[in-house]
């Protein structure tokens, strides 16, 4: 079997914490956070749609609970809520010699929540950071699957010489791996790296209902507290920033609709992604319906 249930927890009425192991990510135990709708029953004949929610880099599938308020949220929607690992440095795609996040999150994690919770194949996904460039990516490898996509503080491209020195860093730091095995060496092997680029494979997401957003300096804005320390993370926001841009012409270009909130000043962290989760939602919602 591809994916093994090891343990499932029940913090509340709503919240379930799973425990799972699968192939396509092999040697790791992931977890996968599920908030149920109000009503929901192990016995319905009914099913609900699905948001899927990614968390960044460095992080892991409790910090949309955490860090938001998407339980508050999501109560009265009539929506089943979904957020499984990414991985510390998943990279949340399919390496060429490595882990399969794309098959996990797309395939797996779906017939997951539908063979114990009762999910319905209408889907939208989001994400931050890393997340929200797995979310874009998993809509352009599935056209058609998911209805709607909120990328925030997302890196559309992997293929300026900015985002690709900054992953391949990010991801040989944190992961302690060698990773020239996500995509192999830029430029050299440029046919795998445009495979998992949203830049790239965006004429895919046409029929896809798009939301980005994203801040253009990094430097403290209105959600800073003021005895924050700055962190080194916050060189990301400029950085993503400037992948946003060529991605919305390249949509407009192939005459595909979206909506984006470009703002000033703000760090990338959680203050402003819950405040733009708040912008998307409605969107997200209303494709579900």
């Amino acid at each position: 079997m591809a994916l093994r249930v090891l343990d499932v927890e029940r913090p509340d009425d709503r919240l379930r914490l799973m425990t799972v192991r699968t192939s396509a990510v092999p040697g790791e135990e992931l977890r996968v956070q599920v908030l149920l709708p109000r009503g929901w029953s192990p016995r319905a004949a009914r099913t609900w749609p699905l948001l899927t929610l990614h968390h960044g880099g460095l992080d892991d599938c409790t910090s949309w609970t955490r860090r938001t308020d998407v339980a508050r949220l999501s109560r009265d929607e009539d929506v089943l809520v979904v957020m499984p690992d990414g991985g510390r440095a998943g990279g949340y795609t399919d390496w060429r010699r490595g882990p399969q996040w794309q098959r996990f999150h797309i395939r797996e994690v779906f017939a997951l929540m539908r063979d114990w919770y009762h999910a319905a194949p209408v889907r939208a996904v989001a994400g931050v950071s890393g997340g929200g460039y797995g979310a874009l990516l998993s809509a352009a490898l599935a056209p058609g699957e998911f209805r709607a996509v909120a990328a925030l503080s997302a890196p559309c491209s992997i293929r300026t010489p900015v985002t690709a020195v900054g992953l391949l860093a990010a991801t040989g730091i944190a992961g302690r791996v060698n990773p020239l095995n996500m995509w192999g060496v830029p430029v050299v092997q440029d046919r795998h790296w445009r495979a998992s680029d949203p830049l790239h494979l965006a004429p895919r997401l046409r029929g896809t209902r798009l939301h980005l957003s994203a801040g253009l300096t990094g430097r403290r804005g209105p959600l800073d507290p003021p005895d924050e320390p700055w962190s080194p993370a916050n060189v990301a926001e400029p950085i993503v920033r400037s992948t946003v841009r060529p991605f919305l012409r390249r949509l407009r270009a192939h005459g595909i609709p979206y909506t984006a909130h470009l703002y000033r000043d703000g760090t990338h962290s959680w203050p402003y992604w819950e405040r733009e989760l708040h912008r998307a939602w409605p969107m997200l919602m209303r494709s579900l319906r």
